[in-house]
């Protein structure tokens, strides 16, 4: 038995409570996983994990294992990055989720220009505006677009990203144009629909963030969506400037109360908080950091 690897299949098992979701991750059949697990009970003398036709639970043997698994997993991986590192050579696999829209617009090309750099690192993107589990889904890494950081969440400021308030000429000449946030009550408005956005509009008046609701006969869980039914004179929505600019670029929608600040959100690179750092996802990263457009960098931290 490779202990290490048993390890590991162990690890992945009791993150996810499940020998099917390790055995599909690992393109194994599930037999495999727990021939792997049980062996290393039979080695260890202990059961590490209970087993019922509902769920899997770790034993206390089976939790204290984990713990212990997990620092020599990590000691393993640190120390063959530190010679990955001398080698100045970046290889392997690395997952990564990107959102749907920023990742087609600014981080395709940025990729692309990676993966000729460094011709040994193969890249998996799944590019999606949903909200992953890093460590149940198996991904390396995830860049995020959000205005508040979970408490647990390991992450790297990559970026800013502004909010624009945006709507149509043809829709400001038929209902006029709002001078105050207030007064989007009174008009059409095109909000996002996605888990974890804000319902209300945000805006700094008179020194204070204020929240607005607004309302929305039509929304979308994508920017693109809404951004088109604006230009098309359907209504009022706020997008991030990496969506805005080609449609003011264009004059198909023209910015609204420029006067009232909206929150920046934080582009930031989301890592799993149970593991070292691979070498390899750290070049990344750095390669991110540096090469991202100017309008989406900053020097925040």
């Amino acid at each position: 038995m490779d202990r290490f690897s048993a390890m590991r299949v162990f690890v992945r098992v009791a993150e996810l409570s499940s020998f099917s979701a390790v055995a599909q991750q690992m393109g194994v059949a599930r037999s495999a996983v727990t021939r792997q697990v049980a062996a290393l009970e039979q080695h260890l003398g202990v059961k590490l994990m209970a087993r019922s036709t509902r769920r899997l639970t770790l034993t206390s043997a089976g939790a204290a294992y984990l713990e212990k698994c997990r620092v020599i997993l990590n000691l393993v991986e640190s120390a063959e990055t530190g010679i990955a590192e001398q080698r100045q050579s970046a290889r392997g696999h690395i997952r990564i989720s990107l959102p749907l829209s920023y990742g087609l617009k600014r981080m395709l090309p940025l990729l692309l220009d990676f993966a000729r750099q460094y011709p040994e690192i193969s890249l998996d993107m799944d590019y999606t505006d949903r909200r992953v589990n890093l460590i149940e889904e198996g991904v390396d890494l995830a860049i995020r677009i959000t205005g508040q950081l979970g408490p647990t969440e390991v992450a790297r400021r990559l970026g800013t990203i502004h909010l624009h308030t945006l709507a149509s000429p043809d829709y400001l000449a038929r209902f006029g144009k709002p001078r105050y946030p207030a007064e989007l009550a009174q008009h059409e408005c095109l909000a996002y629909n996605s888990p974890g956005v804000a319902a209300g509009w945000i805006y700094r008046v008179e020194g204070k963030w204020k929240s607005f609701t607004v309302p929305s006969r039509i929304s979308a869980g994508n920017g693109e969506a809404l951004s088109e039914a604006a230009a098309q004179g359907l209504g009022i929505t706020v997008q991030p400037d990496f969506i805005a600019e080609p449609y003011l670029a264009s004059g198909r929608v023209t910015k609204l109360l420029e006067d009232y600040a909206m929150p920046e959100l934080g582009l930031y690179a989301i890592l799993p908080g149970n593991r070292q750092v691979p070498h390899r996802v750290r070049v990344l990263i750095d390669f991110m950091a540096k090469h991202l457009p100017p309008s989406a960098n900053d020097t925040g931290s």
